[in-house]
């Protein structure tokens, strides 16, 4: 067999083994991808009370992104613009959770202080604790009146009331429902007044949560300088996209124009962050 054969034969199957390594590595890493991606699901929508499939969230993600980057290719003519714009879709359903999670753990927070005094009001009837929860959880909104029953059905069951309260600490994460978590365990412990105390813890929650809505309305002006930020370039983007198409269509099919679109990217997001870093302020 000649030099030349051989070397084309070595060299079909080193590409044959080299596709079938990336298609096998790729599988896995896929796999993985999804089997964590779904349990970070799973939790979060436990979280929230919604009962959905996260297989099949996944999969609707999957086809979300891939309609997103079809539409982009065929919109730009452009493979490396419409993976990127692909890639950032990607993160909306993850955004779209988070922007869940931080809304009911708003509310939560908020609901927090009636809470705390509908049950001191329950204990200075003659209630005990776990009592004063199954009489004032009705009454309630979501997601206070949500966590309520789990803390009950967990004492049902046979929990501990600080393992109850501690579980309930972890599940919402807040420093201000800590501080008030914290109380009830002590005073509980103690023996001391536990009605007093949840007051206590009530109205400094309701005095921090007046800070925090003067705070948010003193920085409104910074969020709002951070969205016209975001927005600005993007609006003239399309507006000279609409006045001068052949000389933009330079950004799209140019490594120059891509390189360009990459930089400006990187730095409206470091801006924008930057100026909410400025504008948040801890309480």
């Amino acid at each position: 067999m000649s030099s030349p054969l051989l070397t084309a034969l070595f060299t079909a199957v080193a590409v044959i083994l080299l596709v079938h390594f990336i298609f096998e590595a790729g599988v896995k890493a896929l796999t993985r991808h999804r089997a964590a991606a779904t349990e970070s699901v799973r939790s979060s929508l436990l979280e929230l009370f919604l009962f959905l499939d996260p297989q099949l969230l996944y999969v609707l993600a999957a086809m979300f992104c891939l309609a997103v980057t079809l539409f982009a290719q065929l919109g730009t003519r452009s493979f490396a613009l419409a993976l990127g714009c692909g890639a950032s879709s990607a993160v909306l359903p993850v955004a779209v959770l988070a922007w869940l999670k931080r809304g009911r753990r708003l509310r939560l927070q908020e609901q927090f202080p009636d809470t705390l005094l509908m049950l001191a009001g329950a204990l200075r009837s003659g209630s005990s604790l776990s009592t004063a929860m199954h009489q004032v959880g009705p009454e309630l909104p979501a997601p206070t009146s949500q966590e309520l029953a789990i803390i009950l059905r967990e004492l049902r069951l046979g929990v501990s009331l600080d393992a109850a309260l501690e579980g309930f600490g972890q599940r919402v994460a807040l420093p201000s429902v800590g501080l008030a978590i914290a109380a009830m365990r002590i005073a509980h412990d103690s023996g001391g007044g536990l009605a007093e105390a949840l007051e206590r813890a009530a109205f400094t929650l309701r005095s921090q949560l007046a800070m925090e809505s003067k705070i948010r309305a003193l920085t409104s002006q910074g969020k709002l300088q951070a969205l016209i930020v975001g927005l600005l370039p993007v609006v003239l983007l399309l507006a000279l996209l609409r006045m001068e198409p052949a000389e933009m269509s330079l950004l799209f099919s140019t490594r120059a124009g891509i390189a360009t679109l990459i930089g400006i990217s990187v730095l409206e997001v470091l801006g924008v962050y930057v100026i909410r870093r400025i504008v948040s302020i801890d309480v």
